[in-house]
């Protein structure tokens, strides 16, 4: 890290790792009868614990949202460019928390962790959860933090889901929450590519119905493909093109089978060096968290009625070239709440990077979260 990074960043962080011993009831009828989240926070609780901020991950990040593990880490955190100093999430202003949700792999119960019943890794026999069952392990955690509402709840993409079934959930325990990137549930397409991510992991032979840490394997093959599937999803086929367009990687073409095509290289690497850093359980479980959100479903499919009890005020931002959560799908979201009487900003953010723009420093996203989250500090410190 050098000194001009630190100046802008939360420096060195070290995550934490909290202990719960009560019972965790579960949409799917099954209960943790204890559980671990790790997480991690930036900036100071003040006195009244008003301005506290919780982040929520999407599908295949965790609770490194930003600043530094050690000096020779090479990237920050997922969010760094919006957590730390002086940044939308300015640390100098708010308490930031972001937790590996349970059924994750970096730390949190999930799928890698004991099982204590039977002393071996859970494997496939950890519960299916959902994004209702993520918010409560989240209550959890702010009961423990001292935090009995958040100033904000902010996500893209699932991490957005999260926040939407934070303001159903828990409509005394949110003021504002920042819907980026998101959906109120997922299309038969996107279904349908979770779907074969999964296919492409079960039919791994070194996937061992779920069993493989027993074999000392992992499925490689099929992680990597799942991967470079939702890989491609998260671009643009203008970001794409601009990146790669049909560039050689050797000038020529070499009439087999092996890469050719520079984007068949990043692919690969992309798929190569996920497998060394995911769990493919956790990667199955997370995409069906992704299937089965659907808030309505509790309310006959009626999206408005399930905000009817909500209190906060809400941002909801979507990116034109975003084809897997288009803004269309944002506009749902805002029709609900707009039909449910509900405070609500809407940003259609021109941007070419595709789904992964949420994660991006783009000048007119920075400035629209900026301003809004300075507004929120205003709300924290009394001010109109």
């Amino acid at each position: 890290m050098s000194e001009e990074i630190t100046q802008n960043s939360v420096g060195v962080v070290k995550p934490k790792i909290i202990e719960f011993k009560k019972s965790l009831s579960l949409d799917c009828g099954q209960h943790l009868s204890s559980f671990k989240l790790a997480y991690e926070t930036y900036g100071i609780l003040n006195k009244e614990a008003t301005n506290a901020v919780l982040i929520c991950h999407a599908l295949s990040s965790d609770h490194h949202a930003a600043g530094y593990h050690s000096l020779d880490d090479k990237k920050p955190g997922w969010w760094d460019t919006c957590i730390g100093p002086g940044k939308p999430f300015d640390t100098n202003k708010f308490y930031v928390v972001c937790c590996n949700n349970i059924g994750g792999c970096k730390g949190s119960t999930g799928p890698n962790t004991l099982n204590e019943k039977t002393n071996q890794l859970y494997g496939p026999d950890f519960p299916i959860v959902t994004v209702k069952d993520w918010v409560k392990s989240q209550s959890y955690l702010a009961d423990a933090l001292g935090i009995k509402k958040w100033a904000c709840v902010a996500g893209g993409s699932l991490g957005g889901m999260q926040a939407i079934q934070w303001a159903i959930d828990y409509p005394q325990r949110l003021a504002n929450a920042l819907v980026i990137a998101a959906a109120p549930k997922l299309s038969a397409q996107n279904i349908g590519f979770n779907e074969v991510a999964r296919q492409a992991i079960i039919s791994d032979p070194d996937f061992y119905e779920g069993r493989y840490y027993e074999h000392d394997t992992v499925p490689r093959r099929g992680l990597s493909l799942a991967r470079m599937l939702g890989h491609i999803t998260y671009l643009s086929d203008d970001s794409m093109r601009a990146k790669f367009g049909r560039e050689l990687r050797e000038g020529k073409l070499n009439f087999g089978f092996d890469v050719d095509f520079q984007v068949e290289s990043y692919l690969r690497h992309q798929g190569q060096t996920f497998v060394d850093k995911f769990d493919a359980n956790t990667y199955l479980l997370i995409t069906k968290v992704l299937d089965y959100f659907d808030p309505a479903l509790d309310y006959e499919g009626d999206l408005s009625r399930a905000f009817e009890n909500s209190k906060c005020n809400f941002l909801v931002a979507s990116f034109t070239s975003d084809w897997r959560f288009p803004p269309e799908r944002s506009r749902e979201i805002v029709r609900a709440l707009l039909d449910s009487n509900k405070e609500v900003t809407y940003t259609e953010i021109e941007a070419n990077q595709g789904h992964d723009a949420f994660l991006l420093p783009i000048p007119n996203y920075m400035e629209l979260l900026t301003c809004y989250m300075l507004q929120v500090d205003k709300e924290v410190n009394n001010e109109s």
